[in-house]
């Protein structure tokens, strides 16, 4: 029997696929837990409609996750911070802290899109970059400055 699943269904196939399956593993399985409908004549021209309205969803939301890239990429985040002696960092700079200065910028990311392998401990200039959907990319320097030095 020829199906369109409505839901990912695990060894059978992915949302709004058309597959042949049994007609007891349809019946018994599929159609009580609204995991699939019948492959009518009806049923196709739906998922014809559901499809391209997929699509466009898809081209907006890339149209908008690229425009954010574009507004973001070369962006400078200033951090003020203590400095030891020692020239290090008292605590230190992580990815919670630089989404919060982004944030002040007008931009919202979070946490897993920060591509930093270590927290930042010493001042000065750092290349960060920050994953998108789609695999975009933007590149953003974040200066970690002394915060006495910045107040005079």
């Amino acid at each position: 029997m020829k199906i369109i699943l409505l839901k990912d269904v695990e060894n059978t196939g992915k949302k709004y696929e058309i597959k042949e399956v049994a007609l007891g593993f349809a019946k018994n399985f599929l159609f009580p837990k609204n995991l699939a409908k019948p492959a009518t004549k009806e049923n196709l021209m739906w998922l014809n409609k559901k499809q391209k309205e997929t699509a466009k969803k898809a081209e907006e939301e890339l149209k908008n996750i690229q425009e954010q890239v574009s507004q973001m990429d070369g962006l400078e985040i200033i951090i003020p911070a203590k400095i030891n002696e020692q020239g290090k960092v008292f605590g230190s700079i992580n990815q919670a802290l630089i989404i919060e200065k982004i944030a002040e910028q007008g931009f919202e990311i979070k946490k897993n899109q920060i591509e930093l392998k270590e927290p930042i401990k010493e001042p000065g200039e750092w290349p960060i970059k920050i994953s998108f959907p789609h695999g975009l990319e933007a590149e953003i320097r974040v200066i970690v400055v002394d915060e006495e030095a910045q107040e005079e």
